[in-house]
Parts: structure tokens; sequence; C-alpha cells
């Protein structure tokens, strides 16, 4: 097969699909990405009438050539059928007058279920061409990534899975999902430090040569499961195709219309997988960036300079507390016309500096596609109030953020429909969102959970309900310059009990 997937630093480092999806991220630190990419056309008018599963298979198909059309059939399959509460993965909904992307469906109640279900299919589909091969996936999370990436991973054959998440950085909820999994091949670490430390010294330790070299010895590669892999990036790809078609089959819109899409986002994987959509032919307008008071993207969307020399904000939207947004640097390979060795040198500068600014005509191109906004917390607040009181219909603060942000995007461009992304359920961040919506009440978090339902009458997914009662299985504390000898020593435990 081909080796049609580059690093965006160096195109000579370039992998087959079933490689890339193995490796995770390039030797160098840079992200594969498929050159061809704007090359290739959905066939959209078919894909109206397919089902979520038929357009995955599509897609996956189309970006991952490599997989034969038996083992992308098989992988969809095992990825989503009986695993999420709605047969259509991602739901649209409708409240009042806003179209919602539902993609919290899934078993760990939030988005990132779509791509970490598809990963470890993928990834043991790879790993049949390396018969002796063992994988560590290493993730750094700033909350939902981690217990979908578990919940994925879970005893799945030669793979084991190290999840690193910021001590008093993520909810409780997100903290108990993940440190109450099972399984043998699981390990869940907490650090000293904030999610931008642990995502820096995860993409350290896969540059590690002598620890590469020494864990290759005991037959163990390292691979991720952040969306800086894109076996967890592609699957993200699909629903964006599928709600621009139930905007079409509910006649919101015309087909061949263009839409706009509102993301929450903190790390530019969700946003970008929407971007290689459009790239690929769906008819969108513009994405509109939402962030919250770690205001890094809307800053860079707004003046062509990423700088996260800044503040760093614990918000109650902590999935999106992130400075340092790995993914935008595939947006910028793209726009710069696929020039490896000008990204090489920002992200270099980055490293040094903390910060760079991109060329006139790339800054122009982004904003082509691309819109900013942000929000704090009272404003937050003040959206998920908003949204229940004007249709009862409860959003998490992620979501929420997205929604003021739209809404004020809407006054600029009142002309073109808008699909809401909705990243989770409001039960992972029960707290916060009872506040907003009734009053503060000194509750532990699950009665404010079971008080939240019985007052908004949406009903509490099961896996969270069921957390209370789970045994904390994962205890470990460490500093995050411990991170690399934790990941050694874990490995070989993990492979050798």
């Amino acid at each position: 097969m081909e080796k049609i997937y580059t690093s965006t630093r160096n195109k000579a480092l370039a992998r087959t699909p079933k490689e890339a999806v193995l490796k995770g991220i390039a030797e160098d630190g840079g992200l594969f990405v498929y050159d061809g990419l704007d090359t290739l056309s959905l066939p959209l008018q078919d894909m109206m009438q397919m089902t979520y599963e038929e357009m995955a298979e599509t897609i996956l198909q189309l970006l991952l050539p490599d997989f034969s059309r038996e083992e992308v059939q098989d992988c969809v399959k095992n990825a989503y059928q009986g695993k999420f509460t709605d047969p259509q993965i991602t739901p649209l909904h409708k409240a009042k007058d806003t179209n919602i992307l539902e993609l919290f469906h899934g078993p760990t109640c939030a988005f990132k279920d779509v791509g970490l279900r598809m990963l470890p299919q993928l990834m043991s589909k790879s790993l049949k061409q390396h018969p002796d091969e063992k994988v560590m996936i290493l993730t750094a999370t700033s909350g939902d990534t981690g217990k979908a990436a578990l919940e994925g991973f879970l005893d799945v054959e030669r793979t084991g899975i190290t999840v690193f998440y910021p001590d008093n950085g993520v909810s409780n909820i997100q903290r108990l999902q993940m440190v109450t999994t099972k399984g043998n091949n699981t390990c869940v670490c907490a650090i000293q430090g904030n999610f931008d430390d642990a995502q820096s010294n995860v993409k350290k330790i896969f540059q590690d040569t002598e620890l590469s070299k020494r864990l290759k010895e005991e037959g163990i590669t390292l691979s991720s499961a952040n969306s800086i892999n894109i076996g967890r990036l592609i699957p993200q790809v699909v629903y964006y195709v599928f709600a621009y078609k139930e905007m079409v089959r509910t006649k919101e819109i015309a087909f061949g219309e263009p839409v706009n899409f509102c993301v929450p986002t903190g790390n530019y994987g969700n946003v970008l997988a929407g971007y290689y959509a459009k790239l690929m032919g769906l008819p969108v307008n513009r994405f509109i960036v939402a962030s919250n008071s770690n205001n890094v993207l809307y800053d860079f969307l707004k003046d062509g300079v990423y700088d996260r020399n800044r503040p760093f904000y614990k918000t109650i939207s902590p999935s999106m507390d992130i400075l340092i947004s790995s993914n935008l640097e595939r947006l910028l390979y793209y726009k710069s016309g696929k020039d490896a060795d000008y990204i090489a040198s920002l992200m270099k500068e980055l490293e040094e500096t903390g910060r760079y600014q991109v060329r006139e005509d790339i800054f122009d191109s982004v904003r082509a596609d691309f819109a900013g906004g942000y929000c704090d917390d009272e404003a937050c607040a003040a959206a998920i109030r908003e949204v229940y009181e004007q249709s009862g219909y409860v959003m998490d603060p992620h979501t929420a953020i997205a929604y003021k942000v739209m809404k004020e995007y809407a006054q600029e461009d009142g002309e073109h429909k808008c699909v809401l992304l909705s990243t989770a359920s409001p039960y992972k961040f029960a707290p916060a969102v009872y506040e907003a919506i009734f009053k503060k009440e000194e509750l532990d978090e699950f009665t404010c959970m079971e008080k939240l339902q019985q007052k908004s009458g949406v009903e509490m997914p099961r896996p969270l309900a069921e957390l209370a009662k789970l045994e904390v299985r994962h205890k470990h504390l460490i500093d995050k310059d411990e991170m690399t000898s934790f990941v050694e020593r874990i490995g070989k435990e993990m492979f050798h009990d």
C-alpha cells in the first residue's frame, strides 16, 4: 500500500494508513496528514439516503484505503452496533429554533465515544500485520477523552492503555468515570499540573528515542488515542455529513445549501473533522469555534497570532481548559499549501517562545472558513438557564458556550442555518448545570444529579447513575516530570503480569 500519510513537519516521514493509525504521531512530533484529502469527493447525493453506519463505511474507505471493505464493515459494526443509546448514533435534536447535534449517546456520554469506539477496531486490524507487537496507548485528557479511550480499549488484545489527567482539573464525574475503570490493560494516573502539561509531556514521550528503544526490546510500541491520531479523528468526519443529511431530511435546508457549524473546542480536533468534510465537498459556509475563558483560539482567529503565554483558567467547562491546540497544526498545514518546512518552523517557534504569527495569506484563508467567539463562566451559566427556560432543553456547559457564541455570530450572519454541536451529557457537570438553572445548594454530586433529573425531567444516563456504586481502582498521582518513568514501569508491568 502507498504511504499516503506524511508528517505535517516533514513529508519524508511517510506511512500507510494502517501504519499511521498504529504510530499515532510522527517521529518528529508532527501529525499525520493525507496530502490528497482535498482531491477526494464524498458521494453526497447517495449519502443523503445512507444510515450513520453506511456513511461511516464510505468515509473510512475513502480516507483509509488500505483497510479492505470487509475490515471496514467489521470495524463499523463492532464500534457502533448496540453501543449507543440512540440508533442514529448522533441524532439531530430541535430545541425551539436551535438545531442541536447530540454527540453524547455513547457509553461514556461524551462526543469522544464516536472516535474512540472506532480507533481500537482500526488498531486491532492494523496490528494483524505485526503478530509479535504489543501497543501501549498513551493519552492525555482534559476530561472526556480519558474514559472514552479506556472504554474503547478495555481488554482489547495486545493493547494496554495509560491515561494521564490533571489532578483537580476535571469534573468529579469525569474523574470517577476514569478511576473506576476495570480491565487488566488499563491504567489511570493524575498529574500535578494542567492538561497542557500532560499533553506536552505525552508528546515528548513519543519523541524519546531511548525510551522507544527500551520498550521495543520488550515488544512494546507506543501510540496515541488523542485526536492527534488520525484513526481517532477520521470517524468524527461522519457526524458532520450525518447532520447535513438530517437538515435536508427535515427540510431545514435544501440539498446543496451551505450551513454553519458551531463547535465548542479546545484541542481543535472536533472542528477540524468538520473541515475535512468540507474539503471533501460538504456544503459548509463557516465553522464557528467556541472557546471558554482560555480563549487562545479566539485570539488566533481574530489576529493570526497564536500565543499561549497567558493565564490558565479553571472553568465550569473543563474539557476546554486548554492553551495548546494540537490539531490547529493540521489546519495550518493545509492552509499553507501543504508546506511542511513552514509548519516545522512555526512549531519550533511555538516550543521556544510560546507563540507564533502566521503569514497574512494563510490567516485570510483561515478566516474564510472559521470564525471565533468565547464566553466566561457567568455567560455560560446564563446560556444554560436561557435555553432551559425557553425550551426545557438542558445543556452541558461546553454546549452552552457554543450556544452563546452561535447566537452572537447570528447577528453577523443570519443567512445560513447553523448546527450546534452538543459534546456531553449535562449530567457529567451536574453541579454547574443545576446551579445555572435552579440555584446553588450544598449537595453532593450524585444527589445533585438526582435533583436535576427530578426537576428538569431529563433522564440521567445509566452509566453515570451507576458511578456512585463503583470501586475506585486507580489511585496514582505523580509529578508531571515523572511521566516518562511511570510509562516505562507500567508498560512492563501490564504486559508481563
